[in-house]
């Protein structure tokens, strides 16, 4: 059993050090993870309310990509109507998405909920998006934000 766990864990970790972000553009109608309809997509206003009500709540909102990751195109942090931020990650690390999403329309299909961000990770992300060492060093305290798990994303425009 000892074997077998361990076989299985080094399967993964192949797996992920080979994870690169798909080849090619992102075109309108093209889908990253789980194939969504683009319908039905809720408000900002309506996610905020079931979140005031939940944890977590399962949905489908639109907005605009306005970074990713520069390295595997595995986070993105996406421009909502109230020109808020909202960071989605992929769901089980499954999938990633092009360099050249930035500044496109896209719809998200996942989970929504709100996290409190540790200093750490922020700076992690900081240094993935290439920021400047000051703006690093400028992170000091924890951040309370929206989050996104994302099963699939549709690029809409």
């Amino acid at each position: 059993m000892k074997k077998m766990f361990t076989l299985f864990l080094l399967v993964c970790l192949v797996k992920l050090s080979y994870a690169q972000p798909p080849a090619g553009l992102a075109n309108a109608g093209d889908t990253y993870g789980e194939k969504i309809d683009p319908k039905g997509v809720a408000t900002l206003s309506q996610v905020s309310k079931d979140l005031a009500k939940k944890d977590s709540v399962a949905t489908k909102i639109s907005g605009k990509v306005v970074a990713s990751c520069p390295k595997k195109g595995c986070w993105m942090e996406v421009e909502l109507e109230d020109k808020s931020k909202m960071f989605v990650k992929f769901k089980d690390y499954a999938f990633f998405v092009p360099m050249d999403i930035v500044g496109k329309s896209i719809v998200l299909d996942g989970i929504a909920f709100n996290k409190t961000t540790s200093v750490a990770e922020l700076q992690h992300y900081a240094k993935d998006a290439k920021k400047s060492q000051a703006e690093i060093d400028g992170i000091k305290e924890p951040q309370k934000q929206l989050r996104f798990l994302a099963d699939g994303v549709l690029v809409v425009k």
